[in-house]
């Protein structure tokens, strides 16, 4: 991977990916990559969890549909076909799950921030390997039955995201990015 990788990574949006299937090699290669992270310890604050083929669309129909619809009973069917579709838009999902853990030293925010390098990780090597990624964090992110479905503790542990992988469509469109001297201070 060239030093350019990191100056002209973009993201792809998850409506304009392909949905094909992701190469086995590949999907391991990301996952390999996404769990090096600083972890304090080795105690491993966070979860992986791999969805796709079918499984796309049992959670887009169990859970994301009837979530959205029992909390907007009275939504657009439009917007309920949306939904119905929400993780079939890539060829792979990976649920990153923030699980702390009772710990005397290591604080909280640290473990929340390693899970946080995890989906950075992941969404990196898929980029650099040539496919479409986007790390989500939509409304079910933060939906308690999404958590307990992927093996989440209610109350305890967060989706930190949703890491699609998919097949470019198209190259993203280069967005405005911060200037340096705006958020970067030297001392």
């Amino acid at each position: 991977m060239s030093n350019n990788f990191y100056l002209k990574r973009s993201s792809v949006l998850a409506r304009k990916m392909s949905p094909q299937p992701i190469r086995e090699n590949d999907l391991n290669q990301i996952i390999q990559a996404g769990i090096r992270v600083p972890d304090h310890g080795a105690l491993n604050f966070w979860k992986l969890v791999i969805i796709q083929g079918e499984q796309l669309g049992k959670i887009d129909k169990e859970i994301i549909l009837n979530e959205y619809i029992k909390k907007n009973p009275n939504s657009d069917k439009n917007f309920q076909e949306i939904e119905s579709k929400r993780l079939q838009r890539a060829g792979a999902v990976i649920a990153v799950l923030s699980t702390p853990v009772d710990h005397p030293s290591i604080p909280l925010w640290e473990m929340q921030l390693s899970s946080g390098a995890v989906c950075m990780n992941l969404l990196s090597c898929a980029q650099s390997l040539g496919y479409a990624a986007q790390w989500l964090t939509e409304w079910y992110s933060y939906n308690d039955k999404m958590l307990a479905y992927l093996g989440g503790r209610v109350r305890i542990d967060k989706i930190s995201g949703f890491i699609y992988i998919g097949h470019k469509i198209e190259e993203p469109n280069e967005r405005k990015r911060p200037n340096p001297v705006d958020v970067v201070n030297y001392l």
